[in-house]
């Protein structure tokens, strides 16, 4: 049963009149009427606003009556994509073109100031779709994609309101004037700048000069973003309204210390960026791609409690496309398609491993996790979790669907996959292999649950290592985080074995 049928006994016990109107829609027997404000018709449903609030209408069902019905044969696709200004224009135009290049349509590019593409029949010119985007603050975006303003936002935060599907990565790194004798700062002393309890650069090991802080204006998506990670608000900033007069101020101010995406850096210099146990944390494409760089962000399509219309629904399905992670790593950011690279070739994570076992941690331990990673490689996809629970993050369950779809599409002939677990340090070293061999479980589970028919050959393995490879310090709850997570290791499996 539709919605049209659903409210079948609201429409006979109350009456139409006086309510605004431009289509009327009416069940192919006559029987029930509904006037109503037309929102959208994607070829499939059409979308009202009813006095009984948005419906989703079957197409098939009703006869359109009215000056706003569509033409039936041919609809015009509306995609109507609001967010952050510079996320929006850096990553959408060439995106819009790719999917346009995709679906084999004609388009004009998504450019300033109209900020809308048009997508086109070439051989008779007629427009399919309209693809629009508006640049607002989060609130407002918000706003618009709950009440049917918009299809699709771009957001640095997932939302448990909305629906959400990754399109890109960005690392946000610590930058200084050029000319700033600091060159590298660890998390924590960031994380207490940027809170407001250093306040001198010879706090940090600079000359006795203030510290002044810049950042983005509060109701900024990456702000706001920002403040999430750092678990609490950040210390008065002199605001900016854009990256790039943000990288102009720092690069002019031999004392300001800001956070910046990497595609803001500008004439600034980008220091390094260690953790208080000496571990370094670079953004290289794997670490951020995995999300081991803990200053990395998703870039989320937010998607409202409603369905979405067909070009929307393809657009959405085009970013696990290469040609989409093409256009999203030509950008500047980076894409979300799968980095593989030799275990070996990592070996400052079995250094570090080394270097800070723990008491229970045995030799033979580390000769188990040695003899796994000298044969095997590493695939960027990694799983962590929500504070206190198996449950997987919105980036993890992302990573999961793209895992499903690789798994289905043969992309791991001959090979041999295996999910690696590993915990923080904190507990009992018996208890730190369960939890890990617990969350690999649960991601081997819900892959299951994605793809049920697929057979148990071609599913991964697991192997827990609990507290054995810290990738951060476990002294901070960020770093206890990043270590608490399932990686995806792959181990070619040759003729004969």
């Amino acid at each position: 049963m539709n919605v049209f049928w659903a409210v079948a006994i609201w429409a006979l016990c109350f009456p139409f009149g006086g309510f605004a109107q431009d289509v009327t829609l009416t069940s192919r027997n006559g029987a029930l009427a509904i006037p109503g404000l037309l929102q959208g018709y994607d070829g499939e449903v059409f979308r009202l606003q009813s006095r009984y609030g948005l419906l989703t209408i079957d197409a098939a069902g009703v006869i359109c009556d009215g000056p706003a019905c569509p033409d039936l044969n041919a609809p015009k696709a509306k995609i109507r994509i609001v967010g952050e200004a510079e996320i929006g224009q850096a990553l959408l135009p060439a995106l819009i073109t790719s999917f346009a290049d995709a679906l084999g349509l004609d388009h004009s590019p998504m450019q300033l100031p109209e900020n809308t593409a048009l997508l086109s029949d070439p051989i008779t010119q007629q427009v399919l779709a309209e693809i629009s985007f508006q640049a607002l603050p989060p609130a407002a975006a918000k706003s618009a994609l709950t009440e049917g303003r918009a299809e699709l936002m771009l957001a640095a935060i997932a939302d448990p309101d909305f629906g959400s599907k990754a399109l890109a990565l960005e690392a946000l790194v610590p930058i200084v004037a050029p000319d700033n004798p600091l060159g590298a700062i660890s998390t924590v002393d960031l994380a207490k700048a940027l809170a407001g309890k250093l306040n001198n650069w010879q706090e940090l090991g600079g000359p006795d000069m203030p510290l002044v802080l810049h950042g983005l204006e509060a109701d900024s998506d990456l702000q706001r973003a920002l403040t999430a990670r750092l678990g609490g608000s950040t210390a008065p900033i002199i605001p900016h309204s854009s990256l790039k007069s943000l990288s102009q101020a720092v690069a002019k101010d031999p004392w300001a210390l800001a956070i910046t995406g990497r595609n803001g850096i500008g004439r600034a210099k980008q220091l390094a960026l260690t953790d208080s146990c000496g571990f370094p944390l670079s953004p290289s494409p794997l670490a951020i791609k995995a999300e081991d760089y803990p200053l990395t962000l998703p870039v989320y399509f937010l998607t409202p409690r409603r369905r979405l219309p067909l070009m929307a629904r393809e657009l959405l399905e085009f970013l696990a496309q290469p040609s989409a992670q093409a256009a999203i790593a030509a950008s500047g950011y980076s894409d979300r398609s799968p980095e593989r690279q030799p275990l070996v070739a990592d070996g400052a994570r079995l250094m570090t491993a080394l270097a800070h076992a723990g008491a229970e941690t045995s030799l033979a331990d580390l000769q188990q996790l040695a003899a796994v990673m000298q044969q095997a490689d590493r695939l960027s996809l990694t799983f962590r979790f929500r504070d206190g629970s198996n449950d997987m993050d919105a980036s993890a369950q992302n990573s999961l669907a793209d895992l499903a779809r690789l798994i289905e599409v043969d992309g791991f002939a001959n090979t041999k996959l295996i999910l690696a677990g590993f915990s923080d340090g904190t507990g009992g070293a018996a208890a730190n292999r369960a939890l890990a061999q617990a969350r690999a479980q649960a991601v081997l589970d819900a892959l299951k649950t994605l793809i049920p028919s697929t057979p148990e050959a071609k599913l991964p393995s697991i192997a827990a290592f609990g507290e054995v490879l810290p990738i951060a310090c476990d002294k901070t709850a960020a770093g206890r985080r990043l270590n608490r997570r399932v990686e995806l290791w792959l181990e070619p499996v040759f003729a004969g074995r």
